[in-house]
């Protein structure tokens, strides 16, 4: 028989059932904390696979849970969370998030595919001191985004775009001190946006949402570099704002109702992408050098005087729909031939005149629009069917306006 020091008997008591090892076997076995365990329990019960999802066929609770899709272990805790298939094409999951989220203490990561969870988010988040990412997006989330997630002091990335939710965005969450990213976009939330005080922050994207009020100069931090609030309802000037986010490499304000001027230092950001359309600016452009960004969308707003001859360097360039007048600059012609401008719109503004020759060939790559101007478009070209099909204004518009 063997001695006691040899003889090697393991009892695994409580949830996870009895084990018993045998004379001399090594048994190395992860033991879940109990509490854990029955969190997991409580939110496979208010989840369930969407057909043609197949994510939780390895939630078999007689074994290890740590093994189970998406659940990731330090010790006998859990420390992420990643509830359905990542993979493109997967139908995800329905249910609520149930409240017992809040008991995995160590909880670090929580996320959760494209599906139709729907409901309420718990306040129990709030109980996850630890958490840093927290990404429920393209779900059917609804009511208000809970003000204690302003607790959660470690987070560091808060995706709950394309829900349901209503109401403001919590003041708490602006005071998050460590805050990367905040993606709240495709939503209904109203109301202005908290100043945001994490010195952190580099992409915020609130678009598509029923936001309002004005940007005060400090609201944001200059360690931003992207910024998307297209689609609300704010108001006001930016420029004061604008001008200390020297790092945006995307920026989007496009479809508001913002006013007062454009300031030209914006134009030397490494932006990439440069979408200020259908607001209310108003007053001449004036870039600081010549404009390296690519697309520049100025359409729809009440810019006046002349063209700037330093935006012969932008790709795509759209200056439609506005209150430019003059001459269009011959640096323009020069690279628009030489195919290095794609697309040129000036249409709907009160230019007097192009100097290129009528019999000049648009390369195939390239757009240009120049409609309803005070001339006849000295080449015709394609233009998009909201120019319309008139070529140029009207005499008395061009007589009366006077830049």
């Amino acid at each position: 028989m063997a001695s006691p020091r040899n003889l090697r008997l393991c009892f695994v008591v409580g949830l996870l059932g009895l084990c018993l090892c045998q004379y001399n076997l090594t048994l190395v076995l992860a033991i879940l904390d109990p509490v854990d365990f029955l969190a997991l329990q409580s939110i496979r019960k208010a989840l369930q696979d969407l057909p043609g999802s197949n994510f939780f066929a390895s939630w078999d609770f007689t074994s290890d849970p740590c093994n189970f899709a998406g659940v990731y272990c330090e010790s006998d805790k859990v420390i992420s969370l990643n509830l359905g298939d990542p993979r493109a094409g997967s139908s995800g999951l329905t249910g609520r998030v149930d409240p017992a989220i809040g008991k995995l203490s160590n909880l670090a990561e929580l996320s959760v595919v494209p599906g139709r969870i729907y409901g309420a988010l718990p306040q129990t988040l709030s109980q996850l001191k630890n958490l840093r990412f927290l990404a429920i997006s393209r779900n059917y989330l609804s009511g208000h985004i809970p003000e204690t997630l302003g607790e959660l002091r470690s987070l560091r990335t808060l995706d709950l775009s394309y829900n349901q939710f209503a109401g403001g965005i919590p003041r708490t969450i602006g005071t998050l001190p460590g805050l990367s990213n905040v993606i709240l976009c495709h939503n209904r939330l109203s109301g202005q946006i908290p100043p945001f005080l994490s010195q952190t922050l580099t992409r915020l994207d609130l678009k598509h949402n029923d936001l309002s009020g004005s940007l005060g100069p400090n609201s944001l931090p200059p360690s931003l570099q992207y910024l998307s609030l297209s689609s609300n309802r704010f108001t006001g000037p930016v420029d004061r704002l604008i001008t200390r986010l020297d790092r945006l490499n995307y920026l989007d304000l496009s479809m508001n109702q913002f006013t007062g001027n454009i300031p030209g230092r914006i134009f030397t950001f490494p932006i990439n992408n440069l979408q200020l359309q259908r607001n209310q600016f108003s007053g001449p452009i004036q870039p600081v050098g010549q404009v390296t960004i690519p697309t520049v969308d100025l359409s729809y707003n009440r810019l006046s005087g002349p063209i700037p001859p330093t935006f012969s360097t932008v790709q795509n360039l759209y200056l439609n729909n506005n209150r430019f007048t003059g001459q269009v600059p011959g640096s323009f012609v020069d690279r628009l031939l030489a195919s290095n401008i794609q697309i040129l719109y000036l249409q709907h503004n009160y230019l007097t005149g192009i100097q290129i020759n009528p019999t000049a060939e648009i390369p195939v790559s390239s757009s240009l629009c120049l409609q309803y101007n005070c001339m006849v478009p000295p080449v015709q070209t394609p233009c998009p069917l909201k120019a319309g099909k008139q070529k140029a204004r009207p005499t008395d518009q061009c007589n009366e306006w006077k830049g």
